[in-house]
């Protein structure tokens, strides 16, 4: 007996076009990791530790791969050396203030 076929379901569908419209809204910039070793695992923490006060989601694009900076096996998995450029990107209610914050602490040599 065959499957039917499942119908995407239209008001799913409208919810996510609605989230694609909202995502402009997000706040963006570009730094560069002045780590003598890169985003090892202390400065990971650092900078996770950091992310997670905020509600907002926060991200970094890196080689064409987007991260979840509130993650440290993520941040890990990026293997960002020194002088590597990324650009942050932050989303949510604070999103202003978390991306001043994680910028500093990455202006500011993420703990080392």
């Amino acid at each position: 007996m065959p499957v039917p076929a499942m119908r995407p379901d239209r008001q799913k569908m409208r919810q996510i076009k609605i989230d694609r419209r909202r995502k402009k809204t997000m706040v963006r910039a570009k730094t560069r990791i002045r780590n003598s070793s890169g985003l090892h695992l202390e400065p990971a923490g650092v900078l996770c530790r950091e992310a997670s006060r905020f509600t907002s989601s926060v991200m970094f694009e890196y080689k064409q791969s987007m991260t979840n900076a509130k993650s440290v096996l993520g941040v890990l998995g990026a293997c960002v050396k020194c002088g590597e450029e990324i650009e942050l990107i932050c989303d949510g209610p604070d999103e202003q203030e978390a991306l001043a914050a994680v910028l500093k602490v990455i202006e500011d040599g993420l703990g080392e």
